[in-house]
Parts: structure tokens; C-alpha cells; sequence
């Protein structure tokens, strides 16, 4: 499961609704096919594991996977049964914060066919709509 080794603050403030498209990250740099958000969502690290998991499965042993995305962010919770008050909750599982336009998963030495397949597997997997992109050669 991805977690970051260290964080500034535990549990970390939680900021505002997601506003506006991605800033970085939105173009791809690795792979020949990517797989874009075109919405804002936060995605657990239990939801990029079964995407990459998915993934991993329809390439077989050829091509090659990036996971541009990292759940950097602590979401908390209070146990159950528990009253009002008493502070914060511990932090209970970990996300990323994506924005519309952020390329999620790249990958290269695959055909067209069989990218296409193993992408569509992982958007199952994930909360936010998605698209298959491919890279523009200048």
C-alpha cells in the first residue's frame, strides 16, 4: 500500500473543494498511452493498488507501467460509537488529490489494442471518469 514515509502534520487540516484543472502533470512524459482524470476526486491508495494491479495483469511480462500519482495525503476518521468533540481523528487511510487533467497511469510496449484493454480495466477501478490518451509525436 503507498504511504508516504514521513508528514509534516498528523492529522494534516483539510483544506477546501478541489477548484480549477490540474496545474502539472498533465501531459505525457513516459509511456506512449496514458490515462487522463476529467474530474476532481480524491483516490485512495487502495484504488491506485487495484488500477495498477489491474494493469499489471493484462501486460503480462511486456511493457512498462508509471504510476504518476502518490496518496500524499491523510484522510482521518473517528472510531466508531464515539462522541462529539475530543479533537481530530487518527488518520485512517491515505489519498491523492487529483484535478481534471492529470495523466493517472502511463505505459509503453503494448499495442494499441492491448493498452486500451488493460487502461479500460483500471478505469473500472477508479472513482472519476476517465480517458484513454495517447502521445502526440511532433
Amino acid at each position: 500500500m503507498l504511504m508516504p514515509t514521513r508528514v509534516k502534520s498528523r492529522p494534516p487540516p483539510r483544506p477546501p473543494r478541489i477548484k480549477g484543472p490540474a496545474k502539472r502533470g498533465t501531459s505525457i512524459a513516459f509511456g506512449e498511452f496514458g490515462l487522463k482524470a476529467l474530474e476532481p476526486k480524491w483516490v485512495t491508495a487502495r484504488q491506485i493498488e487495484a488500477s495498477r494491479v489491474a494493469i499489471s495483469r493484462h501486460m503480462k511480462k511486456g511493457g512498462k507501467l508509471w504510476v504518476r500519482i502518490f496518496p500524499d495525503k491523510a484522510i482521518t476518521k473517528h472510531p466508531a460509537e464515539t462522541r462529539m468533540g475530543k479533537g481530530k481523528g487518527a488518520p485512517d487511510h491515505w489519498a491523492a488529490v487529483i484535478r481534471p487533467g492529470r495523466i493517472l497511469f502511463e505505459l509503453e510496449g503494448l499495442t494499441l489494442e492491448e493498452s486500451n484493454k488493460a487502461l479500460r480495466t483500471a478505469q473500472y477501478k477508479l472513482p472519476i471518469k476517465t480517458r484513454i490518451v495517447r502521445r502526440e509525436h511532433l
